[in-house]
């Protein structure tokens, strides 16, 4: 049975079961989590519970999910450098990805090597299985997700977004789309499947204004500094406007914030920081247009006419030559079951 928070109750719900799906994988944000948490090792010594773990978390979520699709979305090479151009600081500063505590400790140098090696391992493996996989040069991942749910053959589809990136709840506005966020464990958690009411209910605002709300609050992971002071809480208390389903915009939120008869500091402070604010929403937002017509079109059409297969041959040498023979194919060949024909 799947789950979703209607109105703040927990319930069964059929329209997710009975519309296809599709899962939408922030293939990074799956791929560092694993990298950092599962304690694995290949037969040279080297970790690689990177790529181990996302295989395996690929097989839960298609288990649980029953997906007729599944998209692998990667950050392309330089995909920062546009937010980059409009604020120097965005995502600098991050500190560097670090293995397991019972893993081995090695070089910097060889670290990155690591890193590297193990999402090509990855790619192997997902090159082998029934799903796509997308990246285009400098662009994020993020953008490349936002194009997937408009993709017109996914038009009715559910879309499960999987990742622990909050930038998304601003897709929830389709009523089609679902994020999942990794560290639910179980269907009773209530971020193991969040849509635009919950988020409404829980947040009090509107997921088409909730990239305006971040502009406001700031995003830490990504090295966004917000306005002084003013918080999630905050927004929701003295901001009710965003609770609206029309997307407004920066200078329409500073109008209102003009025409409070006693303005509060939040207000004051929204009006001090005016292009901050501003500056914060252009790069907050999910953009289609982010990327080129030719990736576009090479993203719809892949989607439009891929061909799924499950090699499992290939997938079973692998696996005994990353000391992985004892994983499932059964188990993973059943997961897919609604994807393969």
């Amino acid at each position: 049975m799947l789950y979703y928070i209607n109105g703040g109750q927990m319930r069964p719900t059929t329209p997710i079961e009975d519309n296809k799906r599709v899962l939408i994988i922030d293939a990074l944000n799956m791929f560092l989590r694993a990298y950092t948490i599962i304690p694995s090792m290949n037969p040279q010594g080297l970790p690689n519970g990177g790529t181990i773990g996302f295989i395996k978390s690929i097989q839960k979520l298609c288990r649980n999910f029953r997906p007729h699709e599944v998209i692998i979305c990667w950050d392309g090479h330089g995909g920062s450098e546009k937010r980059r151009q409009m604020n120097k600081n965005y995502k600098a500063g991050r500190r560097p990805v670090r293995f397991n505590r019972r893993m081995i400790e090695l070089p910097e140098d060889q670290v990155k090597k690591n890193r590297a090696d193990q999402q090509l391992r990855l790619h192997e493996y997902l090159n082998n299985m029934p799903m796509i996989q997308l990246m285009v040069d400098f662009v994020e991942a993020d953008d490349i997700i936002a194009l997937v749910c408009k993709n017109k053959k996914n038009a009715d589809y559910n879309k499960i977004i999987v990742s622990s990136d909050k930038d998304f709840y601003q897709l929830l506005g389709d009523e089609n789309v679902f994020i999942h966020r990794p560290s639910a464990k179980e269907p009773r958690d209530p971020d193991y499947l969040i849509n635009g009411k919950m988020l409404l209910h829980k947040e009090g605002i509107h997921p088409n204004n909730y990239a305006l709300a971040r502009a406001i609050d700031g995003d830490k992971s990504d090295n966004i500094e917000g306005v002084p002071r003013i918080g999630m809480k905050t927004i929701k208390t003295n901001l009710p406007i965003l609770e609206q389903e029309k997307q407004l915009s920066c200078d329409e939120l500073f109008v209102y914030c003009r025409m409070q008869v006693k303005q509060k500091n939040c207000h004051k402070k929204l009006l001090e920081y005016q292009e901050r604010v501003k500056d914060n929403y252009e790069i907050m937002q999910l953009y289609e247009s982010n990327i080129s017509y030719n990736g576009r079109s090479t993203i719809n059409y892949t989607i439009d006419n891929f061909e799924h297969a499950f090699n499992k041959l290939e997938i079973q040498k692998m696996l005994i030559t990353d000391g992985q023979g004892q994983l499932n194919l059964s188990d993973l060949w059943a997961a897919f079951k609604n994807i393969i024909p």
